[in-house]
């Protein structure tokens, strides 16, 4: 990773001065890098880590980080990780063009050295990745996402990338068609686990994301657990629950009352079985590789989707 965080760097300079300054910014503020491990660890997996697998990582992780800057563009958000986002600080427009400069570079990089496979499976990933937004956001107006509607929506916005990581990984080192199946099995399971994990931190009695809790149901936003509760109230409670989420962005009171429905009914217990489940899956998935040290360090991986605090 230490390796990686140069050429990333390196990768991603420009000759623009407040381009530079930007990229330098971005580089420094970042998370938890969890998709640039899943390449190298699916590489390790099943060969030898190389520069192919480095221009791999940094590929998705340049797209990662591109639609994060214009997800906060489209939100109106001026906080990322705890820092200021690029749009406040350098305005949208300037976001914008950073975001779409990201992924240029990203193309570049793996096609001046002839990885089109890379490249088909990246940008297979950013197509659901914009499938996956717009169907959330045709879905939201009229609040009407049961659960199949939402496994589709957070497997293409969220588990997308991360089943392209795992499978990159694996092509990088030469790795045969059914092995990078196996891999884009993996990362499915890991990345539906992740988003349950991330809709679940809104019902947190003692929250540590710095988010405030409820903020989901604020925005209006059907998640699991929400969902779940609905469809196990009876039509009076539905209906009284659908008033305070319509009502809720204005009424923190409303919001503590679905809130409070939610974990009463039993929603955020059925949500966390399913993400165990996930993780089950993932770890299943693992067992053909017996101790190998990338399999065992993707166990503890897919543990730490289900048990991070943030």
């Amino acid at each position: 990773m230490a390796e990686f965080e140069q050429v990333f760097r390196k990768a991603l300079s420009s000759k623009v001065g407040l381009l530079d300054r930007i990229t330098h910014y971005l580089v420094r503020r970042k998370g938890k890098q969890l998709r640039p491990m899943l390449v190298f660890l699916s590489a390790k997996l099943h060969g030898t880590i190389g520069p192919t697998t480095h221009r791999g990582a940094s590929f998705i992780e340049m797209i990662h980080t591109a639609t994060l800057v214009h997800d906060d563009v489209v939100d109106d958000s001026y906080y990322r990780r705890g820092f200021l986002s690029l749009n406040a600080l350098w305005k949208n427009k300037i976001a914008v063009l950073v975001g779409d400069y990201l992924l240029a570079k990203g193309q570049l990089l793996v096609t001046g050295a002839g990885e089109f496979q890379t490249l088909e499976l990246v940008s297979e990933a950013v197509r659901e990745m914009s499938e996956g937004e717009l169907l959330q956001i045709e879905k939201a107006r009229r609040l009407d996402i049961d659960e199949a509607v939402y496994y589709e929506i957070i497997r293409q916005k969220t588990a997308s990338l991360i089943t392209a990581c795992c499978a990159v990984g694996a092509s990088s080192v030469g790795a045969g068609e059914e092995s990078i199946a196996w891999m884009k099995q993996l990362g499915y399971e890991l990345g539906m686990a992740f988003q349950i994990k991330d809709d679940l931190f809104d019902y947190e009695r003692i929250n540590k994301t710095g988010k405030p809790s409820g903020i989901d149901i604020k925005e209006q936003k059907m998640t699991l657990p929400l969902i779940r509760a609905l469809s196990e109230a009876g039509s009076a409670d539905k209906r009284r629950l659908m008033r305070s989420i319509r009502s809720g962005n204005n009424d923190p009171g409303e919001v503590s009352k679905v809130l409070a429905f939610v974990w009463e009914s039993g929603g955020v217990k059925y949500a966390e079985d399913v993400m165990n489940q996930h993780r089950a899956k993932a770890s299943a998935l693992l067992d053909p590789y017996g101790d190998h040290p990338a399999a065992e360090a993707l166990r503890q991986l897919a543990d730490f989707v289900v048990e991070r605090d943030r």
